[in-house]
């Protein structure tokens, strides 16, 4: 989690050409990009942060020894959440950047947000985060557990990184044209 915070960064450090830079297909640029990362992860966050109380709740009368024996992360679904463009999915109109939000500001939240995500995965650290799952509908993941919700942050933000990795490329090429 923390090396794929440490890449999103990277991208307040490019040049800001570069990040107000409209790919030709009318997507997002740089900056839209990183401010949808930060909304995002602000609703995961809502989710996980519940699920992360009601876990630590649940080990307190539970014994979650064999969950943890047999513990199989879908690798396979949530794998094609990193990847730009690898499903269909239509964004709900709350994720969408508004640009309303200085790129600094959103640097300060995504800073923050590394760190409740590192603070709430030490209060499940023992295996606390399989007892509680909720459904995520995206690519049918269906009912998800605590640790499957940080993994699917962290690769939310990997199909980004791929996508500005994009835009750099189409960036570098559209100035060698002149």
């Amino acid at each position: 989690m923390t090396d794929t915070f440490n890449q999103v960064f990277d991208w307040f450090n490019c040049d800001m050409n570069l990040q107000k830079f409209k790919p030709a297909n009318g997507g997002w640029n740089i900056n839209e990009v990183l401010e949808h990362i930060a909304i995002t992860n602000h609703y995961l966050l809502i989710l996980i942060r519940k699920a992360t109380v009601k876990s630590v709740e649940k080990a307190k009368s539970e014994n979650f020894g064999d969950l943890i024996l047999n513990y199989d992360l879908d690798w396979s679904k949530l794998k094609a959440i990193g990847e730009h463009k690898s499903f269909e999915w239509n964004r709900p109109a709350h994720m969408e950047p508004t640009g309303n939000i200085s790129l600094n500001e959103v640097k300060i939240k995504l800073q923050d947000q590394l760190n409740e995500c590192l603070k709430l995965l030490s209060q499940v650290s023992n295996g606390e985060g399989v007892l509680h799952k909720t459904t995520m509908s995206v690519n049918g993941l269906g009912k998800i557990d605590v640790y499957h919700y940080f993994s699917f942050l962290s690769q939310h933000s990997k199909r980004h990184l791929e996508q500005m990795e994009k835009i750099n490329l189409e960036f570098k090429n559209s100035k060698r044209d002149f």
